[in-house]
């Protein structure tokens, strides 16, 4: 048996005997996307309904057919082949292909010169997009890649998105002609919603993690607080924002200093308070679900040690919580980069500003303009928390194993 062989588990192991079911799924509906669907909408200018193009439209022929080859072979291994590692490659080369294959279709749909005309990826383009996604996914999945290696391969892809960009393979796609007169309010609005999110998070951070490790050491104190921090959570997010305007202007008008330092009843403040206020839960709930799992083992021999409460606290019952903890902070940073984008309807700034504006102006490709940057932020977000869950995971041993007599 080859060393290749000994890798993938065998021969039998490389290739499957039957089709693989998720990939008869995969198959499917990338099939679906690239066959029934269009690739490409063509507009005449940004408001209008736009006309769908399927593949062999949208594109130049030999480029077509060469896309039409990629995506085959994609679902051929998809379909047959059983190494993650083949299939991890074939997805993230196929994906390649399919956006410089995008970035083509503008000037073979566009009239020449025409400067009003545009051309945004159809519903055919983004069903493609996700079953390669998740075959790629899945791949990963099964390859197990450590967490800097995963870590790696963000950073990776960011830096081929980032180099395809700066070539301006998408400069004539819609999106990028609704970006390149927005640049500097594009920037501007980015770093607000960044702050929006980090701003919130720190906050929930220092006021949630006591309040977990209270709720751990009080019992009595547990159930009100979680009970009324899960009512909090079901509050609607426009909602809470709108009734936070009314306090907060208040506070603004007779606190003396209040405004000086950005508080009002519109605008970040409220934005800001709210998405604090919905970071608590998930914060103080996983902090103490973390304190509650440390061992009681590791508990006895600290005690035997002759180590203080706050010694414990410290020393054994945090570092041993810290990746349940850290997977709080993962649901809260995720949570409030989504929910941010709410932020722009009480004046807040952040990308919802190009999402609200695109669906008031009717020109979706406006939206998308805010709307992929948040996914493409939260989706970064969750890759490194992972990461940093799995780094802080404390090694399986005698203590991890304790139980109370």
């Amino acid at each position: 048996m080859s060393a290749l062989e000994a890798e993938i588990g065998g021969p039998t192991r490389a290739l499957a005997r039957g089709p693989d079911r998720l990939g008869l799924l995969l198959a499917g509906i990338g099939a679906s996307g690239a066959c029934l669907l269009p690739l490409a909408t063509f507009r005449a200018n940004r408001i209008v309904p736009g006309v769908g193009k399927p593949l062999f439209e949208a594109l130049p022929s030999t480029l077509a057919i060469g896309l039409a080859l990629v995506l085959t072979l994609a679902a051929m291994v998809a379909l047959f082949i059983r190494s993650p590692r083949l299939r991890f490659l074939v997805a993230l080369g196929s994906l390649l292909v399919l956006f410089l294959s995008l970035g083509a279709a503008p000037a073979h749909l566009s009239p020449a010169a025409n400067t009003y005309a545009r051309v945004a990826p159809a519903s055919g383009f983004w069903l493609v997009l996700f079953a390669l996604s998740l075959l790629a996914t899945d791949a990963l999945a099964r390859l197990r890649p450590p967490p800097l290696g995963r870590v790696a391969l963000l950073g990776a892809t960011g830096l081929v998105l980032f180099v395809l960009f700066r070539l301006g393979v998408w400069d004539d796609l819609s999106v990028m002609k609704e970006y390149r007169p927005r640049a500097d309010a594009f920037a501007r609005e980015a770093g607000t919603h960044v702050m929006l999110a980090l701003g919130s998070l720190l906050g929930a951070i220092i006021v949630g993690l006591p309040l977990g490790i209270l709720c751990h050491r009080v019992s009595a104190l547990r159930g009100p607080l979680l009970s009324s921090l899960n009512i909090l959570q079901t509050i609607p997010s426009i909602a809470l924002f709108g009734l936070l305007i009314a306090p907060l202007g208040w506070i603004a008008l007779h606190v003396p200093g209040a405004r000086e330092i950005g508080i009002r009843g519109i605008g970040a403040a409220p934005a800001l308070v709210a998405l604090f206020l919905y970071s608590l839960l998930p914060m103080v709930a996983n902090t103490v679900a973390g304190l509650a799992g440390v061992p009681f083992a590791a508990h006895d021999a600290a005690r035997g040690l002759g180590m203080t409460a706050r010694q414990r606290l410290f020393r054994v019952d945090l570092p041993l919580a810290l990746p349940v903890i850290l997977t709080g902070v993962r649901i809260t940073l995720v949570q409030n980069i989504g929910l941010a984008t709410i932020a722009a309807l009480i004046g807040g700034g952040g990308l919802g500003v190009f999402v609200f504006q695109g669906l008031g102006q009717t020109a979706m490709d406006l939206v998308l303009l805010g709307a992929l940057p948040t996914v493409a932020l939260a989706f970064s977000a969750a890759v490194l928390m992972d990461a940093a869950v799995d780094l802080t995971q404390p090694p399986q041993g005698p203590l991890s194993k304790g139980s109370p007599a």
